[in-house]
């Protein structure tokens, strides 16, 4: 029988409540590491709390002890003024919990609806002969979409949409949960402009209501605009809890990383050359999708790749890789002309891909990081009889794993089991041992703390002052404005003009990214 989940059981109404949720001394030791030593944090009723901290700090972490996914070591939890234990992740949600994740797991095959009614569809009649009640499955969906403001169809399949659609699903079904307390772990990360302030109208509606959000993030600008708490974390460690009004930009910064971080980008010591690969009438063999493209790229150059959300951006780039077929199109590299017919293609040709998708065609979760890392060059480490000399990929990984600073307990821990932002640094140690001439990095930053991304913009800024050549995707114009030599912006799968110099800038980025919008 259908059935909304329990709402928060007994304890003191919420009016008269200080902390919705208390969370004291809580320990998690994983094997070789101290995930989290004794954190506290408390969230109040009706508040946007956010939770900040570098990959690796322990958020992720602390928010799956909350969430039932992992048992702590110690401490204790308490929901509405009693204490609760949470085994499995239905523990939380009986006690009032949502998480919405930062990496998504819906059901590809199954249509909107029953992604979000998932594990408590409607049903009509009882025991065996009970049949699931598509009816009133619409229409409880067309009620929460309307309230909440969406426009996707409930019978549209999950895997025709796009991961922006998807993600606001995800957002979607934590509502339907009536849940008092939400984890958001980096819900903008594949939203548009317009989608994110969608995103936190319904936040503030949420909040008007009693609900508390804890939100993961790591984009300095949101977290100022929406929170009224924000709790910073170190080291498996919680740094101090204060009223978001209270904080700046820098403070922040300098708090989430222990040292101060007054440049946000590296030096620049690279300095362009001679054109070193071509680009002329790329076009898509869908008439929607990008068409007619034309551009250069010069050895020791960060060429940026601006545009919103759909300029097909990541389409054109996965064409030069070898992943979408073309229409039309010529491309020269050394002054020779190439044919990519495929990926195998592109790596022959020294061209490496940092896909924005890290979970969906980027890391081996089942497979350890060291074998992640070297799985690129994997050839190039078998014998004649065909067996892999894996002490010299060890070696390789090795170094790699120190040159990115990747937090991990051993090259055997499992991809699955590190954050996010260390799962791309994986990813990039991937490509950078292949020796690529010519690197596609598509949001390389994606989900990656500051301190971190220092670290990555110094090496791709030193792969540049080596005279590699490098094309990187971002949607943070901060990034773009900071790295790149020069922009290519893309609208509507259209190259909408180049800047450089001191054109560049986010005005004459955006005005370009619609130009031809209507």
């Amino acid at each position: 029988m259908y059935k909304h989940p329990p709402k928060l059981k007994g304890g003191v109404p919420l009016s008269q409540l200080e902390y919705i949720l208390e969370m004291n001394g809580i320990t998690k030791q994983f094997p070789g590491v101290k995930a989290l030593d004794n954190v506290t944090l408390k969230i109040k009723p009706g508040t946007v709390h956010a939770l900040m901290g570098e990959n690796g700090a322990g958020k992720s972490t602390l928010m799956k002890c909350l969430f039932g996914i992992y048992d702590k070591d110690e401490g204790e939890i308490i929901v509405n003024g009693e204490k609760a234990e949470f085994t499995s992740t239905l523990d939380a949600i009986r006690d009032g919990i949502a998480m919405i994740h930062q990496e998504l797991h819906p059901e590809p095959y199954l249509s909107v609806m029953e992604n979000v009614w998932l594990g408590r569809l409607p049903v009509i009649g009882y025991g065996p002969i009970s049949v699931v009640n598509y009816k009133k499955m619409y229409t409880d969906t067309k009620l929460l979409f309307e309230r909440l403001g969406l426009t996707i169809d409930p019978k549209a399949i999950v895997k025709t949409l796009s991961v922006s659609q998807t993600q606001t699903i995800e957002i979607a079904k934590a509502v339907s949960l009536n849940a008092k307390v939400i984890i958001m772990d980096e819900p903008t990360s594949s939203l548009t402009e317009t989608e994110v302030e969608h995103l936190f109208n319904i936040i503030i509606e949420l909040r008007s209501r009693g609900v508390a959000i804890i939100y993961i993030s790591h984009k300095m600008e949101e977290i100022k605009k929406i929170s009224n708490e924000i709790s910073i974390m170190r080291d498996g460690c919680m740094v101090g809890t204060w009223a978001a009004s209270e904080l700046t930009t820098d403070m922040i910064i300098s708090r989430m990383v222990g040292r101060d971080l007054s440049n946000r980008f590296p030096p620049k010591t690279n300095v362009p050359g001679e054109v070193y690969m071509k680009v002329e009438n790329y076009s898509s063999i869908h008439e929607r999708s990008f068409q007619n493209i034309d551009f250069e790229l010069r050895r020791g150059e960060i060429l940026g790749f601006g545009g919103l959300v759909g300029a097909q951006r990541t389409e054109l780039i996965e064409s030069i890789f070898g992943l979408r077929r073309l229409k039309s199109g010529k491309l020269t590299i050394a002054g020779k002309i190439v044919k990519i017919k495929g990926p195998s293609d592109a790596m022959r040709h020294n061209i490496a891909l940092l896909t924005e998708d890290r979970k969906g065609s980027g890391i081996f979760g089942i497979l350890g990081v060291g074998e992640n890392i070297y799985i690129a060059i994997s050839r190039n480490l078998t014998n004649w009889f065909g067996m892999m000399n894996t002490k010299k990929g060890v070696v390789l990984a090795q170094e790699y794993v120190k040159q990115l600073s990747i937090k991990t307990p051993g090259l055997k821990t499992l991809m699955r089991d590190l954050s996010g932002g260390n799962q791309q640094k994986v990813l990039f140690a991937r490509w950078l041992l292949t020796k690529p001439e010519i690197l596609l990095l598509d949001e390389p930053t994606r989900g990656i703390d500051v301190g971190a991304k220092y670290e990555i913009y110094s090496i791709i800024a030193d792969l540049a002052a080596q005279g590699k050549c490098v094309i990187m995707i971002s949607s943070e114009m901060p990034e773009l404005i900071g790295m790149a030599d020069r922009i290519l912006v893309m609208c509507e799968g259209k190259k909408a003009g180049e800047i450089e110099g001191d054109r560049i800038n986010e005005e004459t980025i955006m005005r370009y990214s619609t130009k031809f919008m209507v």
